[in-house]
């Protein structure tokens, strides 16, 4: 389910507005900070076919949401090998290496 394009990498393109490039790991930590700031990622939209995220599901996130998640203490863990190069952009490769989930 992971991408915006549901390919299982978070590939990018024209109809992707939200650049969701970053693949992570959702926590519960980050699916609280997301709701709270408007974006339940963890409650069912079947209309979207969109089951919901748990802790442990790979998610693209959008790269301004994953850099205000970093900001706040509140980033989920990164699989680098699905994240887009376009999030180097916004993010450096430290930092992304740093949070690689293991």
């Amino acid at each position: 389910m992971t991408g915006f394009y549901r390919d299982g990498f978070c590939h990018t393109g024209p109809g992707d507005t939200g650049l969701h490039t970053v693949c992570a790991v959702m926590t519960e930590d980050f699916l609280e900070f997301t709701r709270t700031l408007g974006n339940d990622l963890s409650t069912p939209v079947p209309e979207f076919n969109f089951p919901g995220l748990k802790p442990g599901d790979r998610w693209c996130l959008c790269v301004t949401r994953w850099v205000e998640a970093f900001n706040a203490q509140h980033a989920p863990p990164v699989v680098l090998a699905a994240t887009h190069v376009h999030a180097l952009e916004f993010i450096s490769l430290e930092t992304l290496q740093e949070h690689a989930f293991q």
